[in-house]
């Protein structure tokens, strides 16, 4: 029996737990994809810029100013504070922790389903404190600690389910609009710098602080919005999809328990909805 874990990961769950010979995968993977990205976007766009002239040339506070600081202030207008608030820590589990493997999931549920079956539902309260990195499965769980009805455990785990999807669909509707709002902001910055031009054609030292406004806008906005709005929204909305997926496996697995079902046939459940590359054996 082999219980993979990634360094500082909490165990997919007691080894005490797994049937002999089933090898269980690391509940979560480090996201690296995303960091890969942002950071060879950034490490050709420098590249570009030092092999073509001075980085520094294209730093430019009042063109920065305007398009970063203008689509941070015109999206706000368009969502709720609370919404605005919730967006680093989603971007953080996003970027930092990454999303559950499903297999790895569909294994944790079915030796809690195995467990609650050999020895009681109330059993299940031990293992509470070992499921801390999951919270929508600790609520589950307490659920059926708690004895409530198959129906019920479903209704009020839909509506959790419910609140988070809207939480995290409002976090990538946010970047989504910040996308779409800085090449906007960064054409306003060119038309304030061609206007502070043309109003100083005789004053030559004020053409180029003036022209670097209006071309240095147009660059940060499309940077903003190409390289890190709209690829973290798409992460965020492929991160959201894979977290609804664990939660119906949860949601599946908690209403089997509370139902007394049995082991075998919610291994048989869990598969009908995993992806075909992620389905599990864990009954011989």
């Amino acid at each position: 029996m082999a219980v993979s874990e990634a360094p500082g990961e909490f165990k997919v769950m007691p080894e005490d737990m797994v049937r002999p010979g089933v090898t269980v995968p690391a509940l979560r993977e480090r996201d690296s994809a995303t960091w890969l990205g942002l950071g060879a976007a950034f490490l050709l766009l420098l590249s570009a810029m030092a092999i073509g002239g001075s980085v520094p040339a294209y730093v430019d506070l009042p063109a920065f100013l305007m398009v970063f600081g203008g689509t941070a202030a015109v999206t706000t207008v368009s969502f709720s504070i609370d919404a605005i608030l919730h967006l680093p820590r989603i971007l953080a589990t996003t970027l930092v922790q990454g999303v559950p493997r499903p297999d790895a999931v569909a294994m944790r549920l079915l030796a809690l389903a195995e467990q609650a079956r050999k020895t009681g539902l109330f059993a299940l309260e031990n293992l509470l404190p070992s499921l801390r990195d999951d919270r929508f499965l600790v609520k589950a769980a307490a659920l059926v600690v708690d004895n409530t009805t198959p129906e019920n455990v479903e209704r009020l785990l839909r509506i959790e389910l419910q609140a988070t999807m809207a939480r995290h669909k409002a976090a990538a509707d946010i970047l989504r609009r910040g996308g779409e709002v800085a090449p906007a902001m960064g054409l306003i910055g060119t038309l304030v710098g061609l206007v502070q031009m043309l109003s100083n054609l005789n004053n030559p030292a004020t053409i180029g602080p003036a022209m670097a406004v209006a071309i240095l806008a147009t660059l940060y906005g499309a940077v903003l919005a190409n390289i890190v709005l709209l690829p973290l929204a798409a992460k965020l909305d492929r991160n959201n999809h894979a977290e609804a997926l664990v939660a119906n496996l949860t949601i599946m697995a908690a209403v089997s328990i509370a139902g007394h079902d049995s082991p075998r046939r919610l291994e048989v459940m869990l598969n009908s909805i995993l992806p075909p590359a992620d389905r599990i054996t864990f009954f011989d």
